[in-house]
């Protein structure tokens, strides 16, 4: 189980929902684990949880100065980085008619822009050493088109399909891969709150597996790409969506 001893990992948005179980699950396999959230609460919330083996960071991922912030809190706790999960993120249920610029722009610069501050930011280190593990979130939405309207949250899931493609092309000599994870419909507090009965239910009955995913799921994902265990694995993508992708 520990098959991240000695690793140590960034993880944005991770104060709560599956940024929340994704820092959970890589401290569970023995990685060192810096909490980055824009909301100081959650951020402190989530490292007293797990315990010793993680730090609260908190800041905005879409800003270059929280960014290197974060980065050197790591590195002055820990030592280094050498797991990054660019999972940063918002949502806005908008169709495009009704959608403003600012609304655009700022998820553009939460959702997609906070993977490229980050990567930079940690990249240097990575290449010294010769190791590093980058792990981007995606969406479902990003092969099906948003379902609620938010044209500019689809646009972003599926640029970070791009930016993970090309950032591993890029990395492919380095020792560092690239991977991004592209859940379904997880059953977090934010679904449950915002989403009515009726559209949860067809949902799931869209789902061939018939459910929603638990955050667990999707952290354990993301640890495997985090580890030694997919060490040949660079530009691709796990679909963790119970097959709702398919059609």
């Amino acid at each position: 189980m520990q098959t991240l001893r000695g690793r140590v990992a960034i993880v944005s948005g991770g104060g709560n929902g599956i940024g929340g179980a994704i820092a959970s699950e890589l401290a569970a396999r023995g990685a060192k684990v810096v909490v980055n959230d824009i909301d100081a609460e959650r951020a402190h919330r989530k490292a007293a949880e797990i315990g010793p083996a993680a730090i609260a960071a908190p800041g905005d991922a879409s800003s270059s100065a929280d960014v290197r912030a974060v980065v050197t809190l790591a590195i002055e706790a820990f030592g280094k980085v050498d797991i990054l999960v660019n999972n940063a993120g918002m949502d806005q249920a908008v169709p495009i008619l009704d959608l403003k610029e600012e609304d655009w722009d700022r998820l553009m610069a939460v959702n997609l822009k906070s993977a490229f501050l980050f990567s930079k930011a940690v990249l240097p280190g990575m290449i010294e050493r010769g190791y590093g593990r980058i792990v981007c979130t995606s969406s479902v939405v990003a092969h099906r088109g948003a379902m609620n309207g938010g044209i500019h949250y689809g646009t972003t899931k599926g640029g970070m399909l791009g930016f993970t493609r090309t950032l591993a092309r890029q990395m492919a000599k380095t020792g560092v891969t690239v991977n991004a994870i592209a859940p379904g419909v997880v059953d977090t507090d934010l679904i449950r709150t915002h989403m009515p009965d009726d559209v949860r239910e067809q949902v799931i009955k869209d789902i061939p597996l018939g459910r929603l995913a638990e955050p667990f799921e999707i952290g354990r994902a993301v640890a495997f790409l985090a580890s030694d265990d997919a060490a040949y694995m660079t530009g691709a993508t796990l679909n963790v969506n119970g097959g709702f992708w398919i059609g």
